[in-house]
Formats: structure tokens, C-alpha cells, sequence
């Protein structure tokens, strides 16, 4: 297709979307449908005029794909609310692929480092893994194309292909003298959105979700049917963007009482919908506590505000992000995509948990929210089934507060110089660990020597203030190199003060919930008793 072709095409897939979106905007302030077609069509001359005024006449000739995908349609979007967004094709296929759970390709993570892509680690059981591609090796090129100057997105999206297909990679490792060659079939990638389970203790089970995609309500009926005698258990929502409803719904189905509601949302233009636990817990008991941070958002803060309301367990963390606008996918031409905000989410109490967005910039809405989550001034009062008060409009307040883990300035150098990543490719030269590894004093010595070998400045009361935390850094690091990346996340758990916290928090959860039991039952009996006023 030529470029003048591409062009048109991109500038009637605006007017369609405008003729839409105007429509919708024009309708909610007209009751005059003659007047507020006039009003359309005189916003897209405009748009039309302004647009040929750019492109005749802009000092360099203006990218239509640049110009449309990245200003017009995105800067249209943003005037109505902080999520509905426009996807380009490599945008919109990301989503799909993040929805699916999968994808085809080799199976590692891969990073910069000095301007090199490096693999982190690759994925246990995958076809970089079972190649032999270890963490710390340098992509030299795929395909024999060289990855100089590339971004890691870039690597990516050339590892992958689909499925039985091959792709060289060209590596180089420490210690080889020259570089080493792969050829690796692709295979499809499952993405975990229960990328960590385990026992904590005895009885105490531990859960991170990282995402809801279309496995996730499987993965956690999965995991919770690994556990066995469950008496506790801590599920980890930090960080979880949200993603799919339905898995949403899923996963909260798995903790609360058949017919529960879980969330309703409604819209201008969609009628009410309640959405109620279809299968319940299935008569597991145990005590939840569900962790939470300023990055649990969406479908995430559904499942914490279910929880919540029916005082099934304990919230403890952070307040959340407030993302509680519903957004439905329309899938547009030359595979691009729209994410149109179409209704709102409320709680079983009936708390909105959208933060407001009126009036604030896109960069105080994601990242200048202190003022909003230190105080509960101005947002709605609800109640909770036993009867605590909870307050909505601004994220899932939790019960219990645990601050986030500040690093100091040293701490953060140590990661922003790799340190620990790069102490445990050098350590591992020529030897091996088992499980049964600890940083000992004769590791610390060596990690001294290393940064000494690295000029990363030190002083001996920075090692010391931060000891805990650097020994657990340099485990971690050395079970990922060799016993992949679960390992790694599993040993980061342990040492975490916010699960450590929320681990002491477990016994609190129980008595929040056998409570709210006996005021349910209370209530329950007040209620049979016969009325004898006559």
C-alpha cells in the first residue's frame, strides 16, 4: 500500500472514531439530534482543514502514522478520562498477547546493560532454557542481525515467531572465547499470572498474582489445591495492573459464600450489572490476608474490595490505585483497537472505586497521589457487612497500613549499577551453589573485593546499615542464575517486611472474619424472632 493510500486510510479511521465519539459527547449536552450533527460535522471540518494545513506545510514532512496513532486519536482519548486508549497494530497485539496468557517464542527475560541486551533469565522448561542459555549471556545477534543499538523491545519482538519455527541466536558468555551459536525452535510461552506460590510456614500458604488474564481464575483454583491443610494465606495483589473482569470475578468467587456479589457496574449506556459468586469457596476456611500497593488497580481492587466487604479477610498495604472504569475493546481495522471507557465499578457496599480525575493532570493522576491517600476527607462513607465503615471513591483504603520498603541512596546504586546481577554471574564462574546457600561473611568479603574491582563507592556503615537486605539481594540473585527465576522470587518473598508483616497479620484475620460471622448470625436470629407487638 503506498503511502499516500496509508494516509487516507488512517484519516477516515479517525473520522469514524470521531463521528462516534463526538456523537456520544454531543448527545450527553443536545437534545437536538439536527443540531448536534451540525456540530459534528463542523468539528471534523475543522480537524479536516487543520490537518491539511500540517501536512502542506510543517517544516518536514509529517508522519501519518505518527501525527494519527500518536497525537489526534491519544490527545482525544485523554480529554475524556485517563483510560481509554487507542492501540496501534504492535500495541494492540501486546494486549491481546497480555489477555491470552501466552505467547511463541524462546522463553527468557532479557534487559539492557551497557548498551547490550543480556538475558536475565530464561524460563524453566523452555526452549532457551532447555538450549542452554544461562543468565548473564549477551544477544550478540538473532538471525545473524546484529542487536547493536536495539532496544530491548526490538530483541523481542524478533525472538519471537510462531510456533515450530527456528531463530539463531548468537550469544556471548563470560569465560568463552568466542561467541557461542543456538538454533532454538519456537514453542508457545505460557504468560503465569501466578508466577509464586508456597508455604511460608507451616499451615501458611503464599500467592502472588501479577496480572488478570484469560488463566488466571485456573492458576489460583490450581494453587490453592496444591496447598494442603491451609490454615492461612497471604495473597500478594501488589502490583497487579487488574486485566480481564471475568478472571477478576473468577478469583474472588474462589473466597467468598455462593451467591455473594462481587461487583456491579453500570454506564450511560449500559444498564446495571451485578455479578454474584457463581460457585464459592467451596467450603474451604482459612484466614486471607490480601496485600495490596499503590500499583493493585482494576479488576485487582475488585478482588480486594469483595474481600473487603464481605469481611472475609484482612486488607493490608497501601491505598490502591482507584482504577474503576470499565473498558470495553473495540477492535478497529489494519489491527488497531480502541479502549473506550463505557461504565464504572462499585463494590458490594456500593463504593465507586474510581479516584477522581476532574480537573488533575495525567501525571499527578499516576504519580502525585500523597495528599489523596493520607486522607479520607470528601470520599463516600459505606459499610462493610459486620458493619466497619469503608470509604469509597479513591481506591481500596486497607484496614490495616504497611508502609513500602524505602531503599536508600546507596541501596538504589547497588541496583542501578547491577550489582547483585552481575556479582552472581562473576561468582558463579567455575562453581555452583545448592539450596543450602547463604551469604556468609566469606561471600560478603568477595562482594567487597567485587565492588572494589567495579569502583562502586562503600562505606562499611552502608554495608552495615543495610546488611539484611544485601544478603538477601546476593541469594536471590545466585538461585535465579541457578535455579531460575522462581527460585529467586521465592527467596526475595521470604526476606520481604511487608509479607513478614502481613504474615503477623494472619491471626487478625481470623478474628476479623469469625466476628463478622457472629454479627451475621446475630443479625440473622434478631430477624427470625417473632414479632409479638400487636
Amino acid at each position: 500500500m503506498s503511502r499516500s493510500s496509508r494516509r487516507s486510510l488512517f484519516s477516515i479511521l479517525l473520522v469514524i472514531i470521531l463521528c462516534g465519539l463526538l456523537g456520544v459527547s454531543f448527545s450527553q449536552r443536545s437534545t437536538s439530534a439536527p443540531t448536534a450533527d451540525t456540530d459534528v460535522r463542523d468539528n471534523l471540518r475543522q480537524f479536516s482543514e487543520v490537518y491539511d494545513l500540517v501536512e502542506q506545510n510543517y517544516a518536514e514532512p509529517v508522519n501519518a502514522d505518527k501525527a494519527i496513532y500518536n497525537g489526534a486519536i491519544p490527545g482525544m482519548l485523554h480529554v475524556l478520562d485517563p483510560h481509554s486508549n487507542f492501540f496501534d497494530p504492535k500495541s494492540y497485539s501486546a494486549l491481546r498477547e497480555e489477555q491470552r496468557g501466552k505467547y511463541y517464542g524462546v522463553g527468557m527475560t532479557i534487559a539492557p546493560r551497557n548498551n547490550k541486551v543480556i538475558v536475565l533469565a530464561p524460563f524453566v522448561g523452555t526452549p532457551a532454557y532447555k538450549a542452554g542459555i544461562r543468565p548473564g549471556d549477551v544477544i550478540m545477534a538473532v538471525d545473524g542481525k546484529p542487536t547493536d543499538n536495539m532496544t530491548t523491545g526490538d530483541v523481542a519482538d524478533m525472538l519471537k515467531g510462531n510456533k515450530g519455527t527456528n531463530v539463531h541466536i548468537t550469544i556471548l558468555r563470560e569465560g568463552s572465547e568466542k561467541p557461542l551459536e543456538f538454533n532454538v525452535v519456537r514453542d508457545e510461552i505460557p504468560r503465569y499470572s501466578v508466577d509464586l506460590k508456597f508455604e511460608l510456614r507451616p499451615g501458611i500458604g503464599y500467592m502472588h498474582v501479577t496480572s488478570f488474564n484469560e488463566t488466571t481464575e485456573r492458576e489460583v483454583e490450581d494453587a490453592l489445591d496444591e496447598f494442603t491443610d491451609l490454615k492461612g494465606l497471604i495473597l500478594d495483589l501488589r502490583g497487579n495492573p487488574g486485566g480481564l473482569l471475568n478472571e477478576g470475578v473468577g478469583v474472588a468467587d474462589k473466597f467468598l459464600k455462593k451467591g455473594q456479589v462481587i461487583v456491579s457496574h453500570r454506564g450511560r449506556s449500559s444498564p446495571e450489572r451485578i455479578y454474584r459468586a457463581a460457585h464459592g469457596s467451596g467450603g474451604r476456611e482459612f484466614s486471607l490476608v490480601v496485600l495490596v500497593n499503590r500499583g493493585t488497580a482494576s479488576a485487582a481492587e475488585i478482588v480486594a474490595g469483595a474481600i473487603q466487604d464481605h469481611d472475609r479477610g484482612l486488607i493490608a498495604g497501601e491505598t490502591t490505585f482507584g482504577k474503576g472504569l470499565v473498558q470495553t475493546v473495540y477492535p478497529l481495522s489494519e489491527n488497531t483497537g480502541l479502549a473506550l471507557t463505557t461504565a464504572k465499578y462499585y463494590t458490594p457496599s456500593g463504593r465507586l472505586i474510581q479516584r477522581d480525575y476532574n480537573g488533575v493532570s495525567l501525571y499527578d493522576y499516576y504519580y502525585n497521589r500523597e495528599q489523596e491517600e493520607n486522607s479520607n476527607a470528601g470520599k463516600e462513607v459505606k459499610l462493610t457487612d459486620s458493619g466497619r465503615t469503608v470509604y469509597g471513591g479513591g481506591g481500596i483504603t486497607p484496614d490495616i497500613k504497611i508502609a513500602p520498603v524505602k531503599t536508600t541512596r546507596f541501596e538504589d546504586s547497588l541496583l542501578q549499577k547491577y550489582a547483585f546481577f552481575n556479582f552472581a554471574q562473576r561468582y558463579l564462574q567455575g562453581r555452583t551453589v545448592d539450596k543450602n546457600f547463604e551469604t556468609t561473611d566469606t561471600v560478603l568479603q568477595e562482594f567487597r573485593k567485587f565492588l572494589d574491582a567495579q569502583k562502586i563507592p562503600y562505606t562499611e556503615a552502608e554495608l552495615s546499615e543495610g546488611i539484611d537486605w544485601i544478603k538477601s539481594q546476593i541469594k536471590a540473585e545466585m538461585f535465579v542464575a541457578q535455579f531460575g527465576q522462581q527460585e529467586g522470587l521465592k527467596v526475595r518473598a521470604q526476606a520481604d517486611p511487608q509479607i513478614l508483616a502481613a504474615l503477623n497479620l494472619v491471626a487478625k484475620a481470623k478474628e476479623l472474619a469469625d466476628n463478622a460471622k457472629h454479627v451475621l448470625a446475630q443479625r440473622a436470629a434478631a430477624s427470625a424472632a417473632p414479632n409479638n407487638n400487636q
